[in-house]
């Protein structure tokens, strides 16, 4: 499975020269997702600003089984007290972001991530396009944020896709929470892609793997990023598989550089080693990959909030 994943992105991954296309919205019926009749609305977060108070933005970026790092990291931050006023997530990012969004804490974050099997999310449709349907992944993530559409979730989130025939970053903010992220997560040639109104999409990660920019035109005057993408420098390249590894995670290396530039605080967990996505030893040296990450990002995160005192009497006043 990891090293067909490997290969379909490779075959995939020209779609990233498209990475600074506009960004749309999505505004979703319930059932399916409909196209909005216009862009995000950037006066979301107007009344922050209007009363002083600096919008802190949560960004998750995309690398599969790494994602389970992203509920570590959300740990950390709750048992500081800090919430950010909105979340933006890609592929394996939203996923954690959706059904942390829905106003799950942490600990029931890691509950529902030990619990997952691989019958809940994991169904086979062969076809010319992939052979994974992504249907599943869709009703699983409804369930756990209890049908909620994206509007109506605890924190907004925005979900970011790639439009498949032009390569264009697509952001969902509206409508199925579910489907929204099947689109952000369907891997090219191995999920069929996700049709929504007559459109289809794909993996995020293709055109915006740590979506930070995304994050600064919504309004966030304070980014968090959480990048989990695999480091070239710890990537095998003695055999084939490696190299086919190797061209990804350089390629979207350089994508993530670049917006990780535009961040104020950049966690970025130690995963040398990609545990497989139903591995449950894996998955909770994932997460606490994300907590050591987090931890020593804290001293950091502390000075800023310092610098910002309405963040900090907004996020800390549990702990004074």
């Amino acid at each position: 499975m990891k090293l067909l994943k490997i290969f379909c992105l490779g075959l995939c991954i020209s779609l990233s020269a498209c990475q600074h296309s506009a960004i749309k919205s999505q505004t979703v019926a319930t059932k399916p997702v409909q196209e909005a009749s216009s862009d995000i609305d950037y006066t979301a977060f107007k009344k922050n600003k209007a009363n002083h108070k600096p919008v802190v933005a949560l960004v998750l970026g995309s690398g599969g089984a790494r994602g389970y790092a992203h509920i570590g990291v959300i740990e950390v931050l709750e048992q500081k007290g800090i919430k950010p006023d909105f979340i933006v997530g890609t592929s394996a990012g939203s996923i954690v972001g959706s059904i942390y969004a829905s106003g799950k804490s942490a600990q029931e974050l890691r509950d529902i991530a030990l619990k997952m099997q691989v019958h809940d999310v994991r169904d086979f449709n062969i076809k010319m396009q992939g052979f994974l349907d992504g249907k599943k992944v869709e009703n699983y993530v409804n369930k756990h944020v209890g049908n909620l559409p994206l509007e109506e979730l605890k924190i907004p989130l925005y979900v970011v896709a790639t439009e498949l025939k032009h390569g264009e970053k697509v952001v969902f903010n509206k409508g199925n929470t579910g489907q929204a992220v099947r689109a952000s997560i369907s891997i090219p040639s191995m999920f069929i892609p996700a049709n929504i109104n007559g459109n289809q999409y794909v993996d995020g990660g293709l055109v915006s793997p740590v979506p930070v920019n995304i994050a600064r035109e919504l309004g966030a005057d304070i980014v968090i990023a959480v990048d989990i993408l695999a480091q070239p420098i710890h990537t095998e390249t003695t055999n084939l598989w490696g190299m086919f590894n190797q061209n990804i995670n350089i390629m979207q290396s350089k994508l993530a550089e670049e917006e990780l530039k535009n961040a104020d605080i950049v966690i970025q967990p130690d995963l040398r080693e990609k545990a497989h996505i139903f591995d449950v030893k894996g998955r909770e040296l994932t997460m606490q990959a994300g907590i050591d990450a987090a931890s020593e990002k804290m001293e950091q995160i502390e000075k800023l909030f310092e610098n910002q005192p309405n963040i900090k009497s907004k996020f800390y006043s549990a702990q004074q």
